[in-house]
């Protein structure tokens, strides 16, 4: 059996593949190296996934997790898993490339993530060629969910939005000023608790400015990611997350406005994935 992870920084979902095809699905929290230590990781994989895999033979992992675009990531996550799987043979890349390869495939395409946090590449049909820095959802991360919310939060705080749209969200969320400053600056994992907030956002999308304040979002993560690809133009644009998925209408509104040409839309990457590696697997074995 192999074991197919894409990590996010909220959750990771997991499938347990067998002859090409996923034979179960697993959901635990997310693992991203970049922000939590090993403790938490592997305190995540004993409780969350060892009891679902139990005693069922993994002979691969296949792992793309977000923070794992560098090697000192990439080994504690290698290092983390080997503790739990040693018999395994594990791979572990980034989130991109497992986005990229799920939307991709083997064809030339720009792949973009827009989950919790945002990110994107240019990718060649192998490997990823161009990659505009994300930057985290203090810099960068446009059109993602933890700025989509911290947009929200911000325009609340400061009433740039309707008061009656205001008092929605606070009614929504059970939530006051102060406890929003707690969360978002003494509290661990911002962009997580920001990112929660945002189906608020798709709760109320006809509203016009709510309306307005994801497009923006949107063009301003086209703007200052996609169009860095000189191939922008000549490439369909996938996209893969919870956000893309949900949002799918006002994202196209993005694109058509920037003239580019909208490609697959997936919530997850997962069965992109296992199609991708029964093909490697198919080519290497001839």
């Amino acid at each position: 059996m192999i074991l197919i992870a894409d990590s996010g920084s909220t959750k990771t979902e997991w499938g347990i593949v067998e002859n090409g095809r996923i034979v179960q699905n697993v959901a635990t929290r997310g693992m991203n190296p970049f922000f939590q230590g090993r403790d938490e990781i592997i305190q995540c994989i004993k409780e969350d996934l060892l009891p679902i895999v139990g005693d069922k033979a993994i002979r691969k992992i296949l792992f793309y997790g977000a923070g794992c675009a560098f090697p000192d990531k990439i080994s504690i996550i290698r290092e983390i898993l080997l503790n739990f799987f040693s018999s395994a043979q594990i791979e572990v890349g980034s989130d991109m490339l497992g986005a990229a390869r799920a939307l991709c495939l083997h064809e030339k395409g720009i792949a973009c993530i827009l989950g919790t946090g945002s990110n994107s590449c240019f990718y060649d049909g192998e490997k990823i060629c161009n990659n505009v820095s994300p930057l985290g959802f203090i810099l960068g991360d446009e059109g993602s969910g933890a700025v989509l919310g911290r947009e929200l939060v911000s325009d609340c705080l400061k009433h740039q939005l309707p008061e009656s749209v205001c008092q929605l969200f606070f009614d929504r969320y059970n939530l006051t000023p102060a406890d929003i400053l707690e969360q978002v600056y003494r509290r661990p994992t911002p962009n997580r608790f920001l990112a929660s907030l945002s189906p608020f956002l798709i709760e109320h999308i006809e509203i016009p400015e709510i309306h307005d304040l994801v497009l923006r979002n949107f063009s301003e993560f086209l703007q200052r990611n996609v169009l860095q690809y000189p191939e922008a133009q000549d490439c369909e644009i996938h996209f893969v997350g919870s956000i893309a998925y949900y949002y799918k209408e006002t994202l196209a509104e993005a694109l058509q406005a920037k003239g580019l040409r909208q490609g697959l839309i997936l919530r997850t990457p997962l069965h992109g994935l296992v199609r991708y590696h029964a093909d490697q697997d198919q080519a290497t074995s001839k």
